[in-house]
């Protein structure tokens, strides 16, 4: 990552792209991650050009900038950018944006870390150990996977960007009633199809689901922490998964596009579950279980209904 010194040189003989897919023009909004930038384009709709600073395929929580991107951020009219998820991000909209940036976390109350997973078992303290030390401040930044926490974010976006470009303010509105509709039938589907399942238990190999874990009144079992798909699990963290799936009669091991399939395929051999897919979208790639975050988010509930035997 640049020092700030080096990039305020380098900002100067910068063009304003960045990486990452951009569509539309007028207002240039820059996201941090996908959710964003899927929520960014539905409601700016062709009054905006969107940038996302995340590529496809990349773990968000792992993101360093280029000097082009970190120029981005500076040309920006808007960022919006969970604070706490990617430190490079949050430096870059310091240095460069720190009046013209969005968080959602200021729209909508966060989960602390230690409700990602609930306890059980007395095993919490072992698995928050290590590398989840609380380095997003305590908070757990995916709160797009709760679609109701999405729309309101929705409703902030709109409101900011009506005021950034006041021509284009009830197209703003207009689009956003749009995706908070979507998002509420979403979020209905998700209430109606998980209210009656034979189990509860979902474990994953990445500690993203803590907002569908609550939700829904789910109890999320994970392997790794919420940092990274990149966690090497200890042997004990291991062991612990596999009495809890032995304990509850868990029948799936989910794993994510982005996490080393070699872990839940250790779990599954030893407990003989099955793996499927449960993606925390954080990168949309070509193992995504659907196009958009629409689409992937009712893939995910295709695949929680079948692991947990819901009727």
């Amino acid at each position: 990552m640049l020092t700030a010194g080096v990039a305020g040189t380098l900002l100067a003989s910068l063009t304003a792209c960045g990486s990452g897919s951009a569509s539309g023009s007028g207002v240039h909004i820059v996201t941090s991650v996908y959710p964003l930038e899927w929520l960014a384009s539905q409601v700016g709709g062709d009054a905006v050009t969107v940038t996302n600073l995340t590529e496809a395929g990349a773990d968000p929580h792992e993101v360093e900038l280029s000097p082009r991107q970190i120029g981005t951020v500076a040309d920006a009219d808007l960022v919006l950018h969970i604070r706490g998820l990617q430190p490079a991000v949050d430096d870059a909209v310091d240095q460069h944006a720190a009046d013209r940036f969005l968080d959602p976390a200021d729209v909508v109350d966060l989960l602390p870390v230690s409700s990602a997973d609930h306890e059980h078992d007395g095993h919490a303290e072992e698995q928050h150990s290590g590398a989840d030390s609380h380095s997003h401040g305590g908070k757990d930044p995916h709160l797009w996977l709760d679609p109701e926490r999405l729309a309101e974010v929705s409703a902030a976006l709109a409101d900011r960007l009506s005021d950034i470009d006041p021509d284009h303010a009830a197209a703003y509105q207009e689009n956003h009633e749009t995706v908070a509709g979507e998002l509420s039938d979403l979020s209905a589907a998700y209430t109606e199809s998980l209210d009656t399942c034979a189990r509860r238990e979902i474990v994953v190999t990445h500690a993203a689901f803590g907002y569908l874990a609550e939700m829904h009144d789910l109890e999320q079992i994970s392997v790794t922490g919420i940092d990274s798909h990149h966690e090497d699990p200890s042997p004990a963290r291991i062991a612990a998964v596999v009495r809890e799936i032995d304990e509850h009669g868990v029948t799936t091991v989910f794993t994510s596009p982005l996490a080393d399939p070699a872990i839940a395929e250790t779990i599954a051999s030893e407990t003989g579950a099955e793996i499927a897919l449960l993606d925390p979208l954080e990168s949309l790639t070509d193992d995504s279980p659907g196009t958009d975050y629409l689409s992937v988010m009712r893939a995910n509930l295709d695949a929680l209904v079948s692991a947990l035997g819901c009727s």
